[in-house]
């Protein structure tokens, strides 16, 4: 008899395993198609509010430092939503914005004696 329940538990189990291994891929796909909308989202934006070649600029930017490209465009989506920005940003402006971000460079010289 004990024997028999420890099957049924062991079964139970299984079951309760093989549903969840189900229901994972479907959270996982559902999560991934939000995660796909909302990529789209922000580039639709990003492409309202810069010209193509501040786009270009943005897009060699995410080619070398991704971080860097999520957070301007971050600021830029943050800028258009609160309606702070008049017009198309250019190529002009965007060099203007990147010199305010990035950290100042510190020049290293090495003097041999």
């Amino acid at each position: 008899m004990l024997k028999m329940a420890g099957d049924e538990e062991l079964e139970a189990i299984r079951r309760q395993k093989y549903e969840q291994m189900q229901q994972e891929p479907a959270g996982t796909a559902a999560a991934e198609q939000k995660r796909q909308e909302i990529e789209e989202t922000k580039k639709n934006i990003i492409r309202q509010i810069l010209t193509s070649e501040a786009r270009e600029r943005l897009n060699t930017i995410r080619m070398t430092k991704p971080e860097l490209a999520e957070q301007l465009e971050a600021q830029l989506i943050a800028l258009a939503q609160t309606g702070r920005l008049k017009s198309m940003i250019t190529d002009e402006q965007f060099k203007e914005i990147l010199r305010q971000i990035m950290p100042k460079k510190r020049e290293i010289s090495i003097k041999r004696v």
